[in-house]
């Protein structure tokens, strides 16, 4: 039997799906028996790494991840961050190999769901497989609006579209509202996510205080004007299909 943990984070799971795609009751029924191991992660702690061939895919169900690559001398780049709902090694369904590296940011809870059942379902319930290629296709925007901030934004633009983006897909799970969210990002993972340095980081969050187009404390993020930062941004959310 299921425990009550692996239940709630299906119950997750189910959710996130349903709000790509139209799951029927057989569907949901098939979701919710998947097998999930759970387990809780230390803040910074890895998840999956680089060149590992892993044979589980992970459902965050509490806490932020993050994707990133390293490169040489230590320089880090961070691909994107991740939020309760996300399954953002879906993907090595199908690439066995990683090339990038998965990591909690905070202190997280993850699903770990076998590649053997989540292909057994997809093979039983095609539906489920096309929501779970468009999930992919969603990532796959999200990566083209980063790379399109990193050459043609400046870094002003680039943090205030990276704002947008994570106070749009947490107030879509319920964890936003009113312009003000948790933001528990350093801002070395800042500077990591926008290359740029530490001192540009500090200096554009200090410009768009002044500016007053946010207030950042105690790992609170309010954003004061937010058709401000979304005009900064250039901010067109429908890359993130939350519509659905």
């Amino acid at each position: 039997m299921a425990s009550v943990e692996s239940k709630a984070a299906l119950d997750l799971l189910v959710r996130r799906l349903e709000r790509i795609g139209h799951l029927s009751d057989e569907e949901r029924r098939a979701v919710g028996n998947l097998p999930a191991k759970i387990q809780t992660l230390r803040p910074r702690q890895d998840i999956v790494l680089d060149k590992e061939k892993p044979e589980h895919s992970c459902l965050l169900v509490e806490g932020w991840a993050y994707r990133y690559k390293l490169l040489g001398q230590g320089r880090r780049q961070i691909l994107s961050f991740h939020v309760p709902g996300d399954m953002p090694d879906l993907h090595s369904l199908h690439i066995k190999t990683m090339d990038h590296s998965l990591g909690a940011l905070t202190e997280a809870t993850i699903a770990f769901i076998a590649h053997e059942a989540l292909l057994d379902v997809t093979r039983r319930f095609p539906g489920l497989a096309g929501i779970m290629w468009r999930e992919t296709l969603i990532d796959a925007a999200i990566f083209r609006q980063w790379i399109a901030g990193m050459g043609q934004r400046d870094g002003f633009g680039r943090m205030a579209h990276l704002f947008c983006e994570l106070y749009c897909k947490l107030e879509a799970i319920g964890l936003a509202a009113d312009h003000r969210c948790t933001l528990p990002i350093t801002q070395t993972e800042l500077g990591d996510a926008l290359g740029l340095s530490s001192v540009h980081t500090n200096r554009v969050l200090q410009e768009m205080k002044a500016q007053s187009l946010i207030e950042l404390r105690t790992r609170t993020l309010n954003i004061t004007d937010w058709d401000g930062l979304v005009q900064v941004a250039e901010f067109d959310p429908s890359y993130l299909q939350l519509a659905q």
